[in-house]
This record gives C-alpha cells, structure tokens and sequence, in this order.
C-alpha cells in the first residue's frame, strides 16, 4: 500500500514564486537554459541546472556543478527568498491548461515503495542520467524538483481536495507558455491525516513522468541507510519529493518519430513498402492527424498520409504489442528503415506532441529529415497495464503536458 508522508516544505516568498520557478531540468539544453535564465538571478533553473553559471569549458558532470548548484540553493536562502515551514504539511498543486485542470497532492513518496515496486514504474533508465541527478542529491542532500506520480483516483480525496481549494492560494501565476499554476497550503492535521489513511488504501502509485529523478532519490536514500548505523528508518533520506494526480485527470499527448533517410529507398518504393502493412492513403498538403489507436499519420515529399495498420499485424491483447511505438516499429522502423536501437540510433529523432503537427512538417520541409509520423497518443490506461503487469515501455512512447515546475517547493533529506 502507498506511503504518503508530510514534510516541512522549503518553498519561496509568495511574491517571488513567479519569478523563481523553472521549468524541469530535463526539458532544456544548456543553451537553452541559459538564454531562459538570463536576467533572471533568481530563476531555479540556477539551481538544477548550474552549469549555465560556471563556463562552457566545464563539463556539466563535473563535481563543480553540483557544488554550484548547492551554492546557488543557499544564496536564495540566505536572501531570505526561500524559507522553511514550521511543521509538517501536505500541498495541492493545481495546473490549467487548455481549459482542462488537474490537481496533485504534494507530498513524500517512501523509498522502500520504489524499491518494493508499491511505485510502479514503464520506462528504464539511462545509468549516466540516474548518476547526474544522484550527484545533485548526495552533495546538496536536497530533493530540488518533485516526480510526476499517478493514482487510481478516489472519490473522498477528490472531495477533500475540491474543499481546499476553495481556500485562497498561496501562489497563483501564469507562466509564459499561458500555463496557469497555483498552489495550496494544507495546515490542518486532521486533513493531512485523513489524506495519508486514504492513501494507505491505494495499492500502487505510477511513476507518468521523472523516472530518472524517482530512482535517483530512491538509490540515495538506499545509501544513506547504509552508511548510517544508527538508522531508523524515520529519517528524511526515507522519503523524496513527489506530486501525485488522479489518474483520470491526466492527459497524455503524443511522442512522433522523424527519420533522416528512406534507408536508400525512393518514396515511390517506401510508400509500396508501406502497402504491406498499412493501408495507405494520401491526405494532400492540409496536416493531418490520427483520430484512432493504430492510425497513423506521415508527411513524406510536401503530402500527409493516413497509414491504418492492417489487421494482424498487432496484438490488442498484449500491453506492448498495442501500443501504437510498437506497432510502428514492427511494421516501419525496422523492417523497412533497419532502425533496431530507438536509443542510439542517430537516424530517428523524437518530437513531443506539445510542439504540434507544423514541427515535423518543418523538419521534413527544411531537409533535416525525409520522412515524419505522426502517432495517437497513449492512454492512461495502456500505462497503467503496461505498469502492472510489469512490463517496460519502448523509448519516447509519453510526453505529458503540463510539466511540473520546480522551485515551488523542495525537500530537506537530512
């Protein structure tokens, strides 16, 4: 069963939480995090991502960063930006985008969860990625960005929630992408009570975004119990920094391929290849997106097509054989492209559904690319399949929107 503990959060001044947050360190490059953080000395981005503050001839693993980046944490403290609560709490953080709103329960997950997969996992992860995020863990013993988790949705914490929120806010900003975020305070012991015993009852919780950061904190945490012989297993090192949503209020948006090349064939001879699994049929120039699972859209030569995938040649009764990456893998990617390894393969790149159809179109267009398509994204429902029945996901198959933002609140491991 779930364990869902309260901490004493270490968040910002509210009329500074704006101004602070960032979005997550795995979606921007170094560039790119730089030209977003420029002007800004307050930008968290400083703080998971302190490379943009140390030279370009440092190498962004180098033991410098993490120092940098603990560095960067304490000077907001001592600015008094950041503080501390007083006691331990539970938070709703609520996002809204596209007219939709979903609200998570910020809280602690507990390690021996992940390790005993009570907190159940769909993607591997990379060991160089894990190590990164272990190393900002280890010097600065600070969880500095939350996981995105998933659970079964229960109707009485659906409730609780609907109530709290009708208090006023703590934070409540839009960010530039229009992305609306606010963020309650949960005092009241006998509501964070009653929403940890709720929990209790929840069989498994599921990792939908920040599996690197998920294992990190739970690795550190299996270190630490080592290495301290007096442990109890009370300690903060037990736990890390998680928001949990209902499952039925998360959306999860597509993940699109785009291939270099037509592994030597003409497009004349790739679309009659294509005729051997899919029907296929051309759309003209408007774009043109999948309305169905195991439809899929390409842009190829200035067209857009609708490959429906022919009957028998996917398995609806196997969580992975349904899944739509799979399909395209089995019936495109290698027979026809001979691209195997979606991990290290230079001849495919991944482009989340956020940046829409026009973002493939102009990678095909500009050269960089001979062909993109487009896939229907996964459900809810396929992950959580996937997750139970232990079961691990191709590469790149979900992308959820909206992404967490760091810096609303962080967790103390000592």
């Amino acid at each position: 069963m779930a364990i869902l503990k309260a901490f004493k959060g270490i968040r910002p001044l509210k009329d500074k939480a704006a101004q602070i947050v960032s979005r997550p360190y795995d979606v921007l490059n170094r560039a790119e995090a730089y030209v977003e953080a420029e002007g800004n000395p307050l930008s968290f981005l400083r703080v998971i991502k302190p490379e943009i503050d140390l030279p370009e001839s440092v190498d962004e693993h180098d033991p410098e960063v993490y120092i940098k980046g603990i560095d960067n944490f304490n000077k907001l403290i001592t600015q008094g930006v950041f503080f501390s609560d007083d006691s331990d709490k539970l938070y709703i953080y609520a996002q809204k985008m596209d007219g939709r709103t979903q609200y998570g329960i910020v809280g602690c997950a507990f390690v021996d969860d992940y390790l005993n997969d009570v907190i159940l996992k769909h993607e591997l992860t990379r060991p160089d990625k894990e190590e990164d995020r272990k190393n900002h863990i280890r010097v600065s013993n600070v969880n500095y960005e939350p996981v995105f988790f998933a659970y079964p949705a229960v109707a009485e914490i659906d409730a609780i929630v609907a109530s709290v929120v009708k208090t006023p806010a703590e934070y409540d900003f839009t960010t530039d992408d229009g992305i609306e975020h606010i963020f309650w305070v949960i005092n009241e012991k006998a509501i964070i009570n009653r929403i940890i015993e709720l929990f209790a009852a929840i069989p498994n919780t599921y990792v939908a975004d920040g599996h690197h950061r998920t294992a990190a904190a739970a690795h550190v945490g299996e270190e630490r119990r080592k290495n301290n012989p007096n442990h109890t297993g009370n300690e903060e090192y037990n736990f890390f920094l998680a928001v949990h949503f209902p499952d039925n209020q998360l959306k999860i948006f597509d993940y699109n391929r785009v291939v270099k090349d037509l592994n030597g064939l003409s497009e004349k001879e790739f679309l009659n290849e294509l005729e051997k699994g899919f029907v296929v049929q051309n759309k003209g120039t408007e774009e043109y997106r999948p309305a169905v699972l195991h439809e899929f859209s390409m842009y190829l030569g200035g067209k857009w097509y609708a490959l429906t995938a022919r009957a028998g040649t996917y398995n609806d009764n196997d969580p992975i054989g349904c899944l739509d990456v799979t399909v395209l893998s089995d019936l495109v990617l290698t027979p026809i492209l001979n691209i195997t390894d979606l991990r290290n393969c230079n001849r495919i790149d991944f482009v989340g559904g956020i940046r829409g159809l026009g973002e493939l179109k102009r990678r095909v267009d500009s050269g960089e690319m001979a062909a993109a398509f487009a896939l229907y994204p996964v459900s809810m429902k396929q992950l959580i399949d996937i997750a139970d029945t232990g079961n691990i996901m191709p590469p790149k198959t979900t992308w959820f929107e909206p992404k967490l933002r760091s810096g609303l609140v962080v967790h103390s491991i000592v």
